[in-house]
């Protein structure tokens, strides 16, 4: 674990950081689901920095559970989330559904991140290890996804939750199924 001035001072860039994202996305269209036409030819990385810069939606869930994208890369996507009061299970801790939640997102969007134009991915496992309780005393969490393999037909990453301090809250890996995109039907000519 850093000390308390390091920390302190990662959690604010941290905070600043989401706060010039949040406001990119809030000029942007919001949550929702980009077009076909909006994605098409777009590869995984484009996609997902398209969606980082305010320039095509970002999923709805991210709004709901008060986490958000805040760096994609060639095989890498991290999410910084706020644990707080809403997502609490009845004993006082932060639900394990919130930490799933938040590490499938940085290991699929890690895997997305490698999807060249045409092609697709979607979850098969994943598996999660929680490691320490969170509540709302921790003020933000980063879920930093890698991925491990990228193949023709399956992907692999792993992804860690941690805070500003470094603690480690879990941590978790995903097989992914990779496959061709449906091309969108012709429309017929009318006469």
């Amino acid at each position: 674990m850093a000390d308390a001035s390091v920390s302190d001072s990662v959690l604010a860039n941290w905070i600043a950081e989401e706060t010039a994202i949040r406001a990119r996305l809030d000029s942007g269209p919001g949550p929702g689901v980009a077009r076909r036409d909006q994605v098409a030819g777009l590869s995984g990385l484009d996609l997902m920095q398209a969606m980082l810069d305010g320039k095509l939606p970002y999923a709805a869930i991210a709004a709901t559970l008060d986490f958000l994208l805040v760096e994609v890369a060639p095989g890498r996507a991290v999410f910084q989330g706020t644990p707080g009061a809403q997502l609490l299970n009845p004993l006082g801790t932060v639900h394990g559904g919130w930490f799933a939640t938040l590490l499938d997102s940085a290991l699929g969007c890690a895997v997305h991140t490698l999807m060249p134009p045409g092609r697709g991915y979607t979850t098969a496992e994943l598996g999660v290890n929680m490691v320490k309780a969170l509540t709302p005393q921790v003020q933000r969490v980063r879920a930093e996804g890698r991925v491990i393999h990228c193949g023709r037909q399956l992907a692999t990453a792993e992804a860690r939750l941690v805070g500003a301090d470094g603690t480690l809250y879990a941590h978790a890996t995903t097989t992914c199924l990779v496959f061709d995109l449906p091309q969108p039907k012709p429309v017929a000519a009318t006469a």
